[in-house]
């Protein structure tokens, strides 16, 4: 056989798989254990007993760029689109607690995303949107807490209460250490600020999902699918410990956790990791932490399609790679999806590219029969044989995390960022050597590519928002600022929950910057370990 035929027999995680598969693959398999009815124990089959029979997923489109009044128009278009959930990217002084006039801001501001330095640009970003009517998804880690204050304080102007609010903020700073690296403080530190949002959204916001415990990330990373639900699940472990440890009843924070993965263009894999998934974080909430709640038992995830296989080589071949991806999503029994534009490993999304995008979900959802019916790949002999063998080995690996005393510390010994990395570079060598083949990058190319015209950010909004940081700083009480960060200090120097304290500096106009500072002075910064 030759070296592609060869990889064919593999699945993406490295799995045998079959050319044929018969009734003696699920020899001994007992559907009433290991699938069950949909939306019951080990809910294999999907969280809830209709599924989309009733209503399809939330279809959240990911966007922020520029300034939050750019974002704020480009919001306005999706709702107008048919879009049901906001997804907010956030620009990199953001995602790293700096403010854009900080010195390490500069060159940044603005371009991966909305920057958001202060409650008035929360204001900007969401005005004239119905934030009871619409769920908001944040992709927001290591400050996730102050943007979270700043969403609830902003749809209080509005006459909102914060217990009819929903969405999620992702708040997943493990995998950040991980794979994706805009961490702020040490690992114990960030663990404390969690589950400090655990119980402050049980109280003040009981309707959002609290953290999206993310593969997505580590996927695009190099990730496996076996590595993938692997190495999320035993994040989410330490996170459902750290907030027992905190003294937290697990049936009272556990419903609100939800999780976040990619869709790859390998669809029948995709489908069997959802289901593994499923079943996996099931068994380790009833078993490992006696999670009595139903609910608590719920793996319920978001999806976005996988960003890393789009190409910039003929751009207009990902609208096909994305449509069969959000397939695979949907038959996996995704509760939320958001598409990737075409454009997107070019440039942030041009608005047709990502009216395109959501276009997509509602012909998946509307014209096409996979809504109609629970889980149609039930039964199947590769699916339920793929399943099984995911679900087997991410065990293996999950042990593997748990020899090493946990998450935490197996990423202080750099072992999940070591086994990604070399998934990461055995498939760049596959590509290389054309062993796997992506279309107009290594096998149907064109000797000249078709003009695009990207989306460009404007250079002035860097200074744009400096200016009103400045007006912000010179307009406010300053006393009340300095009194409520001294009160924020004293609660991260002792034992107390850090997000009233932080609420009340919101609400007086500290900046995102200021807040993570004076966390900063109490809690230190993380270094990891090779960046010495």
């Amino acid at each position: 056989m030759s070296g592609a035929d060869d990889r064919k027999q593999t699945t993406e995680s490295g799995l045998g798989l079959k050319p044929v598969y018969s009734a003696n693959d699920l020899a001994g398999f007992d559907p009433a254990t290991r699938l069950g009815e949909p939306g019951s124990y080990p809910f294999t089959r999907g969280v809830y007993p209709s599924m989309y029979t009733g209503r399809p997923w939330t279809m959240r489109q990911y966007a922020g760029f520029g300034t939050a009044r750019e974002s704020n128009q480009r919001y306005h278009e999706l709702v107008a689109n048919g879009t049901g959930g906001l997804s907010v990217a956030f620009d990199l002084p953001t995602q790293m607690g700096y403010d854009s006039d900080a010195p390490l801001a500069h060159g940044e501001v603005g371009k991966v995303g909305v920057a958001i330095d202060s409650l008035d640009d929360m204001l900007v970003l969401f005005d004239g949107l119905p934030l009871d009517q619409v769920s908001t998804s944040m992709t927001i880690n290591a400050p996730a807490s102050s943007l979270l204050l700043m969403y609830q304080l902003a749809a209080e102007r509005q006459g909102i209460p914060g217990t009819k609010l929903t969405g999620t903020i992702q708040n997943d700073v493990l995998k950040e250490y991980i794979a994706r690296g805009t961490y702020i403080y040490p690992p114990a530190e960030s663990l404390r600020l969690i589950s400090n949002i655990f119980e402050y959204c049980h109280t003040e916001i009981p309707r959002w999902n609290t953290i999206s415990i993310s593969g997505y990330h580590m996927a695009e990373a190099g990730a496996t699918p076996a590595q993938e639900i692997a190495f999320t699940l035993a994040n989410a472990k330490e996170y459902v410990q750290a907030a027992l440890a905190a003294g937290l009843d697990v049936d009272d924070f556990a419903p609100r956790l939800s999780f976040f993965f990619v869709a790859r263009t390998t669809l029948l894999e995709e489908v069997a990791k959802f289901r593994a998934a499923r079943r996996l974080w099931a068994r380790i909430m009833r078993d490992e932490f006696g999670a009595k709640n139903p609910k608590s038992q719920m793996l319920r995830f978001h999806t976005q399609t996988a960003g890393v296989q789009l190409t910039a080589q003929q751009p207009e071949v990902n609208l096909v790679r994305v449509a069969l991806q959000g397939l695979g999503a949907v038959l996996g029994g995704t509760q939320s999806l958001h598409t990737n534009s075409y454009d997107e490993a070019i440039a942030l999304p041009t608005a047709k590219a990502a009216r395109l995008a959501l276009r997509t979900q509602q012909i998946l959802a509307f014209e096409t029969d996979v809504t109609k019916t629970v889980d149609p790949f039930a039964g199947s002999y590769v699916v339920e044989s793929m399943t099984d063998d995911l679900e087997e080995e991410a065990m293996t690996l999950i042990q593997a995390v748990e020899d090493k005393g946990g998450a935490v510390r197996a990423i202080e010994e750099g072992f999940q960022k070591n086994e990604i990395e070399k998934s990461a570079y055995d498939v760049a060598l596959q590509i290389d050597s054309g062993e796997r083949v992506v279309v107009g990058v290594n096998k149907y190319t064109l000797d000249e590519e078709e003009p695009y015209e990207p989306l460009r950010v404007d250079p002035a909004i860097e200074a744009e928002q400096c200016e009103r940081l400045a007006t912000l700083r010179a307009n406010r009480d300053q006393g009340a600022v300095d009194a409520a960060l001294e009160k924020l200090q004293t609660a991260a120097s002792g034992t107390d929950n850090v997000l009233w304290p932080m609420r009340e500096a919101h609400a007086v106009d500290a900046t995102g910057g200021e807040v993570s500072d004076a966390l900063r002075a109490v809690w230190g910064k993380y270094t990891p370990r090779d960046a010495f």
